[in-house]
């Protein structure tokens, strides 16, 4: 099948669908930018989100519960369950041809406080998924699993699991000889929740102070459709095992905070690093450079188990590829935040709503 058209007429299952990155997964497959598929079923344990973002898909405001009758007749469906519980995992993979993995406790005081709660989302509920695949012998084409850059030299309990959910995925492709795992790895999409960007919002519009941890902290920063066009350039192009990597800038936050505030008459208050935070984030290790090739936009790790290692050429990255390395300067950055309609407007923040469905 043509690259363009890699989801046409398949059955697409995305766990954590009502997340930030979800919301507008599913409206880029829908457009059919990869080819209209026969169905997309959103899985997740939140009711409530589910139902709202099928009101937003739907156009509608507010619904009585007959617009959930006829939810399996519909193109794009939803499935109300969790990935740490094998028999609703492998329910709702049945007829499947691909998987996004999605699901994910991110937020990373959360999951110092309570790590064992990440190991069973980050870590059990990808094994699930494997197993579902293995033990159930389901004809799953392709598993693309969602992580972090904090996952790579991880230093915090977010990142340990999802470098662990990395691993798994991985040599799922050895249990499963017919399904290809493939993953991506970028750092904090613009807007999404819980990140920076809306915090700093919300502080602006209550008119301050701006809380930075440290005046250090650089991010990787791209839109959530960059987040997507790195799974769909995956989807495409990715080897078994192999993790896509997109090739972004990087930011200080408190350059961030700078360009947002502008000219008000707002304060900066430094409150110091939180539990498991890092200063700089790595996508890219130096031990992953001497496997990593250039694909266009992107990096692409091979993987590290030699079984599945391709013959191509790698090496062409020197050194690790850190947050700290070629940061915007504030003109380029307020230009990226402006291109992203993500700056603050007289006293109001911009509705995240427009990044996530339009």
């Amino acid at each position: 099948m043509e690259a363009g058209v890699i989801l046409q007429d398949k059955r697409i299952l995305v766990t954590g669908g009502t997340g930030s990155l979800g919301k507008v997964l599913l409206r880029r497959i829908l457009t059919g930018e990869l080819g209209r598929p026969a169905k997309l079923i959103v899985f997740s344990r939140d009711e409530a989100k589910q139902h709202d973002l099928r009101l937003q898909f739907k156009h509608r405001q507010v619904a009585t519960d007959e617009i959930i009758y006829r939810n399996a007749d519909e193109l794009l469906t939803f499935q109300i369950g969790d990935v740490r519980n094998f028999h609703s995992v492998a329910s709702a993979m049945r007829g499947v041809d691909t998987v996004v993995n999605a699901a994910a406790l991110k937020q990373v005081p959360t999951c110092e406080y309570s790590p064992y709660e990440a190991v069973m989302t980050n870590i059990t509920g990808p094994e699930n998924i494997v197993r579902a695949i293995e033990q159930l012998r389901l004809p799953v084409e392709t598993v693309v699993e969602v992580s972090t850059d904090k996952a790579c030299k991880p230093v915090n309990v977010m990142g340990m699991t999802k470098a662990i959910q990395e691993r798994l995925f991985l040599q799922g492709n050895l249990r499963c000889d017919a399904t290809r795992f493939i993953a991506v790895r970028y750092g904090n999409g613009l807007a999404s929740r819980g990140s920076v960007i809306p915090l700093f919002h919300d502080q602006i519009r209550q008119g301050g102070p701006i809380t930075l941890t440290t005046r250090l902290m650089t991010r990787f920063l791209l839109s959530l459709d960059n987040a997507v066009d790195t799974i769909f350039a995956a989807l495409r192009g990715a080897k078994p095992g192999e993790t896509y990597i997109p090739r972004v800038r990087s930011a200080r936050v408190e350059d961030i905070a700078s360009v947002l505030i502008g000219n008000r008459p707002i304060e900066v208050v430094e409150t110091g690093i939180r539990p498991g935070e890092k200063v700089h984030e790595i996508l890219i290790s130096e031990e992953e450079c001497h496997r990593t090739l250039i694909r266009g936009d992107f990096y692409a790790i091979q993987p590290i188990l030699p079984e599945l290692r391709s013959e191509e050429r790698s090496g062409e990255l020197k050194a690790e590829y850190s947050s700290a390395d070629d940061t915007l300067d504030i003109p380029n950055l307020e230009h990226m935040l402006r291109r992203h309609d993500l700056m603050v407007n007289g006293d109001e923040a911009p509705d995240m709503t427009g990044e996530l469905l339009r």
